[in-house]
């Protein structure tokens, strides 16, 4: 092959390659929830789970529970943390499925944490150690549970340091807490 055929043929692939590869670049980095590299929170999430639970509390990441938490509180909706949240059979049995297939089954979530509660988990007790009892208590917080109080990613299962913020009207004591 000539020098001008190959040059010529190596910029008709320059000129296709950026069209090619940057789109499969953003499929392989699109961002996904992750834990230990497993996914926290499928890259679709089911509509009667988000009708449902978000409907009261934050739609969790099922990535955060192994299936034998979701299991209990799915068997349990009647007397769901104090709350009656029952549900049809079928939405029952639909979004249990779901939970299940998409439960955590990495090293932070082989056991079920007490009462099922992620925030008495091992992983989130040693994550959130440092910060005081009376962050939890804020107006702007209100409880361990209200995720999206600090971490701007939290409905799409997004918890990392670089996407917490630090609460409104808290005091500026409690700020080193969220920069360690």
């Amino acid at each position: 092959m000539s020098i001008s055929r190959f040059a010529k043929t190596l910029s008709g692939w320059a000129a296709v390659l950026p069209a090619v590869l940057l789109p499969l670049a953003a499929c392989l980095t699109a961002p996904v929830a992750m834990a230990d590299s497993q996914p926290l929170q499928p890259r679709q999430m089911l509509p009667a789970y988000q009708q449902e639970c978000a409907a009261c509390h934050l739609a969790y990441p099922p990535g955060l529970l192994p299936v034998r938490s979701w299991s209990h509180l799915m068997s349990g909706l009647d007397r769901h943390y104090g709350t009656d949240a029952s549900l049809d059979p079928a939405a029952v049995q639909q979004i249990s499925h779901w939970l299940h297939a998409n439960a955590g089954t990495y090293k932070r979530v082989q056991e079920a944490p007490p009462e099922d509660r992620i925030t008495r988990s091992a992983w989130f007790q040693r994550k959130h150690r440092e910060l005081d009892v009376a962050v939890w208590r804020h107006a702007s917080v209100k409880s361990e549970a209200n995720c999206a109080a600090c971490h701007t990613r939290a409905e799409q299962g997004r918890f990392g340091d670089g996407e917490l913020r630090f609460p409104a009207g808290l005091d500026a004591r409690y700020r080193r807490a969220f920069e360690d």
